[in-house]
């Protein structure tokens, strides 16, 4: 005779290597490579002064078509309105960064951080991270400029 405790565990267990042959196997996930560090101080023309600082790190996937990333933009003292920053991917496409937030650091009026794991649906060879930032010069002329990080290159192809 089946006892109810018995009989519901014979349906769990049943129900569970059901479960195991049914369902798919989670997807892999992605192997990231080392992380690349990434800085870029942005000044004003002329007066030197500064205006942004772009930190942290990228790192892209063995599969071609994933990135990540880690930044904090420091708004410095001479930046007016206040500074940004985009990315650009295979030197053409330019996508957004992922605000996560704001936190604080010396010589900064406010750090807003960033982070994605970005999947590109296509081969990621490269990226680089291009920041804009504007000031009054002396004569109160509004100016703006923008500097390019260099190029973050995928180790995978």
């Amino acid at each position: 005779m089946i006892t109810h405790s018995k009989w519901r565990t014979s349906i769990a267990a049943a129900l569970a290597t059901l479960a195991l042959v049914v369902l798919p196997a989670a997807p892999a996930h992605a192997t990231y490579g080392p992380d690349q560090t990434v800085y870029v101080q942005l000044n004003a023309t002329g007066t030197g002064q500064n205006l942004a600082l772009l930190q942290g790190v990228v790192a892209f996937d063995d599969g071609n078509q994933r990135y990540r990333y880690t930044l904090s933009l420091c708004w410095q003292s001479g930046a007016y309105p206040q500074p940004s920053f985009l990315i650009v991917v295979n030197g053409s496409t330019t996508q957004s960064p992922v605000y996560t937030g704001m936190s604080s650091a010396p010589g900064c009026q406010f750090v807003y951080n960033y982070y994605s794991d970005t999947n590109f649906g296509g081969t990621v060879q490269n990226v680089r991270f291009d920041v804009t930032a504007g000031w009054f010069g002396n004569m109160g002329q509004y100016m703006m400029r923008t500097r390019s990080s260099g190029t973050y290159d995928n180790p995978y192809n």
